[in-house]
């Protein structure tokens, strides 16, 4: 059974999204305040978190700063604040989705369901692994290093290096990305892709300023360069 943190203070909101994820098989535990997360954490490991923005204590862009770095399953925002400032900025703090309240129940369980399903291992009796210079990326074990260091990434951003890495060299488009790594046809203006590249590159040391190991092609998308790595 699935374990999903939610993280809301509207008791009548977090009573039905409790009772509504549990009639469909997950197991729900339900904090208050914002203050009572990494505490919660250093006890529990919830496979997905549905975090609130505006919480007593502490609040949820202040929480996901303290817990992305160690936290690495789903994190989702279910908040109202509906501005394109607050979607960017939880999406570049490392949200894996961002909904927006009121959302219809369903809705949000295929939200929680496809984040749980991104970031589950891939089961293979045969290694996955591609190498690049000193880039290692292992899809069986999900684990990446460079240049000999550990590389932590959350389950969307490896997902978005491995599908890159997997066509070297090739454009992908900005529309394939999107319906591959969020479930959604591109509606033109969702900048989650070009967020997830954005931290991607960070961790990978790319210069953000003139990109040279995950490129972009304007106009089409990006291309993952085979040669970048040494």
């Amino acid at each position: 059974m699935k374990q999903v943190l939610l993280v809301e203070d509207d008791k009548r909101l977090a009573n039905l999204v409790e009772q509504f994820l549990t009639h469909n098989g997950f197991k729900v535990t339900v904090l208050e305040r914002g203050d009572l997360v990494v505490d919660y954490l250093k006890h529990h490991q919830p496979d997905l978190i549905l975090l609130d923005i505006m919480l007593p204590g502490s609040d949820g862009f202040s929480i996901i700063k303290m817990i992305r770095r160690t936290f690495t399953r789903p994190i989702l925002f279910l908040t109202a604040k509906d501005s394109d400032f607050d979607h960017v900025t939880g999406l570049e703090l490392g949200a894996d989705d961002y909904i927006i309240k009121p959302v219809e129940p369903h809705v949000l369980l295929a939200r929680v369901n496809n984040a749980l399903r991104r970031a589950a291992p891939v089961t293979t009796d045969n290694s996955q692994e591609l190498i690049f210079g000193q880039l290692h990326i292992n899809n069986s074990m999900r684990t990446v290093s460079l240049a000999g260091e550990n590389i932590i990434l959350t389950s969307h951003e490896f997902e978005l290096l491995w599908l890159l890495a997997n066509k070297a060299g090739e454009v992908q488009s900005r529309d394939y990305i999107h319906k591959t790594m969020i479930g959604r046809e591109y509606d033109g203006f969702d900048r989650s892709v070009d967020v997830r590249v954005s931290r991607l590159r960070k961790k990978l040391d790319d210069d953000l300023s003139a990109p040279t190991r995950i490129i972009t092609v304007w106009g089409k998308g990006y291309i993952f360069s085979p040669t970048a790595w040494d």
